[in-house]
C-alpha cells in the first residue's frame, strides 16, 4: 500500500510542476525573417507568460503573441508604441509623439511610412526588427492587449545566440 501511495504521490507532483512550469514559461520557434538582425529563422526562446500579469509592457520590449488575422498562430515582434501614445512612421523613421524614437537594438532599415495613429489603452504597436520584411502593426493596425502572450527572456537554441534576450527600451 505504501508503494502505491508513493506512485500517487509522485505522479501528483510531477503533473503540478508541469502545469505549473507550463502557465508561467513558454517555447517559441523563431520562423521566418521578420525580426533580423536581430533573431534568425529557426531560434528557439523561452517566454515568460506571467511578465504582463505584474507589470505592463515596455517600449523595446520583445513579445510573442496570437497573430491578430490568425489566433491560431503566435507571431514575435518589438513594441515600439504604448498606449496613448501617437505612432507615426516617415521614410523608415518611427516617431513617437513626434518625436524620432532612438532604437538601440538596430533595426534593419526601411523607407516605408504609415500613417499616424493613436494607440488605444488597451493596445500595442509592435513592429518587426526587420521592418521592410514585417507583418506588423503597419500593415494590420495595433495589437490587443489580450493576444500578448508574454515577454521573449531566453535563447536557448542555437548555442550561438544562447543568452538573455537583449529588450531595448529607450
Amino acid at each position: 500500500m505504501r508503494l502505491i501511495w508513493d506512485v500517487v504521490e509522485t505522479v501528483a507532483l510531477a503533473l503540478i510542476l508541469f502545469l505549473l512550469i507550463r502557465n508561467v514559461v513558454q517555447n517559441f520557434r523563431i520562423e521566418g525573417h521578420s525580426m533580423e538582425p536581430n533573431f534568425h529563422d529557426g531560434q528557439y526562446l523561452v517566454v515568460n507568460r506571467l511578465a504582463y500579469r505584474f507589470g505592463k509592457p515596455a517600449r523595446g520590449d520583445v513579445i510573442v503573441f496570437r497573430y491578430p488575422n490568425d489566433p491560431s498562430r503566435d507571431f514575435i515582434k518589438r513594441v515600439v508604441g504604448l498606449p496613448g501614445e501617437k505612432v507615426e512612421i516617415r521614410m523608415g523613421q518611427v516617431f513617437i509623439n513626434d518625436q524620432p524614437l532612438i532604437e538601440p537594438y538596430g533595426p534593419a532599415e526601411s523607407t516605408y511610412s504609415a500613417p499616424p495613429i493613436i494607440v488605444a489603452q488597451d493596445q500595442l504597436y509592435v513592429l518587426g526588427d526587420n521592418r521592410a520584411n514585417s507583418s506588423d502593426s503597419h500593415n494590420w493596425g495595433p495589437l490587443p492587449m489580450s493576444y500578448v502572450v508574454g515577454k521573449a527572456v531566453l535563447c536557448y537554441w542555437p548555442p550561438q545566440y544562447w543568452g538573455p534576450v537583449r529588450h531595448g527600451g529607450t
